[in-house]
Formats: C-alpha cells, structure tokens, sequence
C-alpha cells in the first residue's frame, strides 16, 4: 500500500476523532459538572502528541495549542467567577452558594448530571428559604443562580467554539 495514502488516511482517521471529542466536550457543557473544556484539552493534547511522534507538529501549531491550553485554564475558572459574582451581587452568603455547589456535585455523582443540574438550585432555594424564612426571596436567589448559570454556559461554550475553531487552523490548514 502506498505511504502517502496510510498517511492520510491515519490524518483522516485522528482528525475525526479529535473532532468528535471536541465536541462531545462542547456539548456536555450543558451539564456543570461535566468537564467539557478539559475533554477538548485533552482532545488536542493527543492529538498534538500523536502528531509530534509523526513529526508533524511546528511552531505555528504548538502555538495553537498552548492558546487551545490557555482558553481552557481561563474557561474552568471563568464559570465559577460569573456564577459566584451573580449570586454575590444579591448577596447570596457563601454559605448557601456552598450548599447549592455541594448539593450539585454530590447528586451527579451518585445520580446524573442532570439530577445535579436540577438539585443546584434547587438547594439554593432550600437553604435561603432556611436563612430568610421568606418564600420569595429565597425564589429571587435561585432566580438569580439560573441567570448565572445562564451566562457561565454562554461563556464557556463560546470559549468551547473559539479552541474548536483554533484546533481546526492547526488540524487543517
């Protein structure tokens, strides 16, 4: 068989599963505790390793992956910051904020994610009905963790889109 057609049909075959975990990543930021930017980090990271051992990686491309890498670190911490700022703003306490995060981790462990995505505020309810004793204040902080939530998606997924877009300058150009 012809080496250069090996070649690009191994090209072929590591680009499409890059691609399908990138966006396997991308989509499961539905779900916050899905780790979807670090699955699109380590999507590139094999890629780049798989390419270096055939020596097709250069400085452009390295380029691109230290800033897929830099767009990863600033989106796992950047959710957190919108989210915390959100709730802070109306001066949800730390208390409750941890009550909420708490209830979301440990119910998508030990269910699904999407029980933890229900709990979250559901929790922040609970525990500002608990601290206010008033019904509707305690509706307006999980209305706001939603508004939050909302926001911290929108961010990540954006900063989601723009690593696909900067892998796929180094992938196929």
């Amino acid at each position: 068989m012809n080496p250069e057609f090996i070649l690009w049909l191994y090209q072929v075959g590591l680009q499409t599963l890059t691609l399908f975990f990138m966006l396997v990543g991308l989509f499961g930021l539905i779900v916050p505790v899905f780790p979807g930017l670090t699955v699109m980090w380590l999507a590139a990271l094999v890629y780049a390793v798989l390419q270096a051992t055939i020596e097709q990686m250069n400085w452009v491309d390295w380029t691109l992956f230290a800033l897929i890498t830099l767009l990863m670190l600033g989106g796992n911490v950047v959710d957190n910051i919108i989210i915390a700022s959100k709730m802070r703003g109306h001066q949800i306490p730390w208390s409750s904020i941890a009550v909420s995060y708490a209830a979301s981790l440990i119910l998508s462990l030990v269910f699904t994610p999407l029980i933890g995505l229900v709990a979250a505020p559901l929790a922040l309810f609970g525990a500002e009905f608990w601290r206010l004793r008033d019904r509707r204040l305690a509706f307006e902080s999980a209305r706001v963790y939603m508004i939050g939530w909302g926001a911290s998606f929108a961010a990540r997924f954006g900063i989601g889109a723009v690593m696909i877009a900067c892998w796929m300058l180094w992938a196929w150009l």
